[in-house]
């Protein structure tokens, strides 16, 4: 389906929210589906090195996981009614290997990102949280290791939520406009006034 050189609204409406309602649950069916998104990404020569420590809103594996968050993200993210730690091989000895496998959370991020929307949940990634922790707290083998730990909520009512997180989420959405990211014919050369076959 052809969108007019738009963006799908489930990427367009994207964004990172925290203000979280911290009553709201997830079905086990929908973080199912959230996870099966992840698990459908595309991977790299067929190795698929994701893996996914999964903790809804009250239980162990919850508790666990809001343990590890730094202090920026152990604020708001305990509102989340789900947190997923995604993990890929560690592979020390092979760069390519690593890389790869670090691509392959990306991808499964995304999907796990579009699909949370899709079913109307907001997701976040986040980086802040101490891998080492979870290492532990969760016997993860050495042979991988946690890259991003996923939030998944509903949003709160903002007049519910603290005013420093209103805030944040208030702010406007924006990115590099598409000629400063995207080139064609050399670097720098902006895509968006190549030539047109």
């Amino acid at each position: 389906m052809a969108y007019g050189g738009r963006v799908h609204e489930l990427i367009e409406g994207r964004r990172s929210a925290r203000g979280y309602d911290t009553t709201a649950e997830i079905s086990v069916d929908d973080l199912t589906s959230v996870l099966d998104a992840g698990r459908w990404a595309p991977t790299w020569g067929r190795v698929q090195p994701v893996r996914f420590v999964v903790g809804r809103r009250a239980d162990d594996t919850f508790t666990g996981l809001t343990e590890t968050l730094t202090r920026g993200n152990a604020g708001w993210a305990p509102a989340s009614a789900a947190l997923i730690l995604v993990c890929t091989a560690a592979e020390p000895d092979d760069e390519k290997a690593r890389t790869y496998a670090a691509v392959d959370v990306g991808l499964a991020v995304s999907q796990m990102i579009l699909q949370a929307n899709a079913l109307g949940y907001n997701a976040h990634p986040m980086a802040g949280f101490d891998a080492e922790t979870a290492v532990r707290r969760f016997a993860i083998p050495d042979d991988r290791r946690p890259l991003v730990l996923l939030g998944l909520g509903a949003l709160a009512d903002p007049e519910q939520v603290a005013t420093e997180i209103r805030e944040r989420d208030e702010r406007p959405r924006t990115r590099l406009p598409l000629d400063e990211v995207a080139f064609a014919e050399t670097w720098g050369h902006p895509f968006t006034s190549a030539p047109r076959p």
